[in-house]
């Protein structure tokens, strides 16, 4: 039988299936931290070693040949742990990447790529990247995470979106709002600003559909608050349901759970795109009636992205749909 990623997405570029949490660490520390907390939790959150704003100045070659041993290292047990290197106005972005690649390319998930001016920049960024490859002899393509938080990045978003191997947008809000030297109050960096200014709102509708048209994840930013979950919750639950954001930065461990289920689906609509998914793969993906309602590969593709959201968010699927499109050796 074939799988729905086979048959739905036929000369479409379908949403790549990224946890719902990026979490970002900074020092060895946190970065081990972080690997203990995955082990434990499962691969239901991303974690980024930051070699930007993580590294100490001067120990630049240091920090991003740890990151690297870190992410080769046996407690990576489930190969979800990328990398930011510096932008590329930084003397070092190609010392990171060079380091980054060469000795953990073969595990590392994706690359983000901050502060970009424009789409030229990702460009050579993401050449210099398929240079490091190819010089390693990497059997792979590393995906690209984009940083938006600049005025050139943000006018040239559709351009970045669009290029290959970019596979997600991530608003940076604080370096975006800072960019505007005070004509965006400091309010809008925090709920409910970050919501209610219009320049803020208009940047992520904008990011939001630039990356979903390309079939890019868009990745919200953080969220200040680090102790009250429900403020927390909250921010993720608004990202997701107002500005159709599939994933969001992490900066501290409180974020990551009420992240994570202000992401989940409804339980209820999973199921029925489960029994709905499951007839019509027995039906050759053809239209099929299912409790009175026409449904199509229009409709499959929607819950088939709703399921593997589902699933990648931790939820417990129905037992039939778990084997059928998740079980080892499903064909995606």
């Amino acid at each position: 039988m074939l799988h729905p990623g086979q048959v739905l997405f036929d000369g479409e570029k379908p949403l790549p299936f990224l946890p719902a949490v990026d979490h970002y660490a900074g020092s060895e520390k946190l970065m081990k931290k972080a690997l203990q907390l995955q082990n434990e939790l499962g691969p239901v959150f991303d974690i980024t070693f930051d070699c930007e704003d993580g590294a100490r100045a001067g120990a630049e070659r240091e920090h991003a040949e740890m990151a690297a041993d870190l992410i080769m290292g046996d407690n990576n047990r489930h190969g979800r742990c990328g990398a930011r290197i510096h932008d590329i106005a930084h003397a070092s972005w190609q010392q990171d990447l060079d380091i980054l690649v060469s000795r953990a390319g073969r595990r590392l998930p994706f690359l983000t790529l901050p502060k970009a001016r424009g789409a030229d920049d990702v460009g050579a960024q993401i050449g210099a990247l398929r240079r490091a490859e190819t010089d390693h002899r990497l059997d792979r393509r590393i995906p690209v995470h984009v940083l938006i938080e600049t005025h050139g990045a943000l006018r040239d978003v559709w351009r970045i979106a669009a290029l290959p191997g970019v596979e997600s947008l991530d608003f940076g809000l604080m370096d975006f709002v800072s960019a505007h030297h005070g004509a965006i109050p400091g309010s809008a960096m925090r709920s409910p600003g970050q919501f209610e200014h219009p320049l803020v709102v208009r940047a992520k509708c904008e990011i939001s559909a630039a990356a979903l048209a390309n079939g890019v994840v868009p990745a919200h930013n953080v969220t200040t608050e680090l102790q009250d979950l429900d403020i927390i919750r909250s921010d993720a639950r608004r990202a997701r349901a107002e500005f159709g954001y599939l994933r969001m930065w992490s900066i501290h461990p409180n974020q990551i759970l009420p992240i994570v289920e202000a992401m989940r689906p409804d339980f209820s609509e999973v199921g029925l795109a489960a029994e709905v998914l499951v007839a019509a793969q027995d039906h050759g993906w053809g239209p099929i009636r299912h409790d009175g309602k026409l449904h199509d590969r229009a409709s499959y593709r929607y819950c088939w992205e709703l399921l593997a959201r589902a699933q990648a968010t931790g939820m417990t699927l129905p037992a039939e749909a778990q084997t059928r499109f998740f079980a080892a050796g499903a064909t995606r």
